[in-house]
C-alpha cells in the first residue's frame, strides 16, 4: 500500500473517531437537558451544562483533525500537523479549569458546608449510568485512534472523557452516600463522601494533565524524543560506506516526525553511488523510528586537518 493512500486511511479513522465523539456528546447533551426539564432538576441541568462544555471540546477535536490531515503547502512546508498539539493544549487547560472548580466546590461542601443539597432520584441514577456508559465506550475508541496513529488531540479528548466517567461516578457515590445516611443516621458522615472522593479524583486528573500538557508543549517547541538522536546516530554509523555523522535534528508537526542528518561518506566514492547510500541511510532511520519523514544530507569526510563543517565550505 502506498504512503498516501495508508496517510488517507489514518486521516479517515482519526475523523470518524472524533466525529463519533461529537455525535455522542450531542445525543448525551440532549439526553440531559430533556430529563432535567422533566424532573426540574437542577442536578441534571448542570450536569448538561458540562456536557455542553464536553461537545465543544470534542469540536475542537474534530476540526483540530481534519485540519492536521491537510497536505503541506507553501506557507505550512512541514504540513498542519501542529495544530493537533495546540487543541490538545486547550483541552489540558479546559481539564485544569474543571478540576479547580471541583476542587473548589469541595472545599466549600466540606469546611464551610455551603453549595446545592444532593436530593437522590432514579432520574439521576439512569442520567449518571448512561453517561458512564457512553463516556466508556467513546474514551476506550478515542484512546485506540490515538495510540494507533500517534495523535495528541485524541489523547486529550479521551483523557477528557476518562475523566468524565470518574466524575461521574463520584456523583453516583453522592447519591448513594446521601441515600444511605438518610436512612441510618450513624452513617450521617456519608454526606461528605461525594466532596472527598471528587477531590481525589480532581488531583490524579490534575497530574495527568500536567504530564499531557508537558508532552504537548514539548511537541510544539520540537523537543526531540528521548534516545531518538541516539538510536538515529547507532542506526546511521551502521550503514556500510557512512563514514560519520552529525547535525542530527528533530521536530513533529502532530503526529508526523521529521528528521534531518548530515553523513559523512569517503570523498573518493564516487557520485552515482552517493545517492543508493543516503536511501540505505533513509531506510535504516525508518527502521529504528517507523513513520518518520528523513531527509539525509551527504557530505564528504574531511581531510585529518579539517573538520566536517571546514568541508563544505
Amino acid at each position: 500500500m502506498s504512503t498516501i493512500a495508508t496517510t488517507t486511511i489514518a486521516e479517515k479513522e482519526k475523523s470518524n473517531a472524533a466525529a463519533s465523539s461529537v455525535i455522542a456528546a450531542v445525543g448525551l447533551t440532549t439526553f440531559k437537558i430533556i430529563v432535567g426539564l422533566m424532573t426540574n432538576s437542577l442536578g441534571i441541568l448542570a450536569e448538561a451544562a458540562h456536557s455542553g462544555l464536553d461537545l465543544v471540546a470534542a469540536l475542537v477535536t474534530f476540526f483540530a483533525v481534519r485540519i492536521s490531515g491537510k497536505p503541506a503547502d507553501k506557507a505550512h512546508t512541514y504540513g498542519h500537523g501542529k495544530i493537533e498539539n495546540l487543541s490538545a493544549l486547550f483541552e489540558t487547560f479546559l481539564l485544569l479549569a474543571t478540576c479547580v472548580w471541583i476542587i473548589y466546590e469541595a472545599i466549600q461542601r466540606l469546611f464551610f458546608a455551603t453549595g446545592v443539597e444532593i436530593k437522590p432520584s432514579i432520574w439521576a441514577f439512569i442520567v449518571m449510568g448512561v453517561s458512564i456508559f457512553i463516556d466508556y465506550n467513546r474514551s476506550r475508541m478515542l484512546s485506540a485512534a490515538a495510540k494507533k496513529h500517534n495523535s495528541q488531540a485524541l489523547e486529550a479528548d479521551a483523557l477528557h472523557f476518562s475523566t468524565d466517567i470518574w466524575s461521574s461516578a463520584v456523583v453516583i457515590l453522592g447519591l448513594i452516600g446521601v441515600t444511605v445516611a438518610a436512612k441510618v443516621p450513624s452513617l450521617a458522615f456519608l454526606h461528605k463522601a461525594d466532596s472527598i472522593a471528587a477531590m481525589v479524583v480532581a488531583l490524579i486528573v490534575v497530574y495527568v494533565s500536567i504530564q499531557l500538557g508537558i508532552r504537548t508543549i514539548h511537541g510544539l517547541l520540537d523537543t526531540a524524543p528521548d534516545g531518538a538522536q541516539e538510536k538515529i546516530e547507532a542506526a546511521v554509523k551502521s550503514v556500510p560506506g557512512v563514514m560519520g555523522v552529525h547535525k542530527i535534528r528533530m521536530r513533529a508537526s502532530g503526529p508526523d516526525r521529521f528528521a534531518d542528518i548530515h553523513v559523512l561518506f569517503d570523498r573518493t566514492m564516487p557520485l552515482e553511488d552517493v545517492h543508493p547510500l543516503t536511501e540505505k541511510v533513509q531506510a535504516a532511520v525508518v527502521k529504528v523510528l517507523p513513520g518518520t519523514d528523513v531527509t539525509v544530507h551527504p557530505e564528504p569526510a574531511p581531510q585529518v586537518d579539517e573538520s566536517p563543517a571546514q568541508s563544505n565550505d
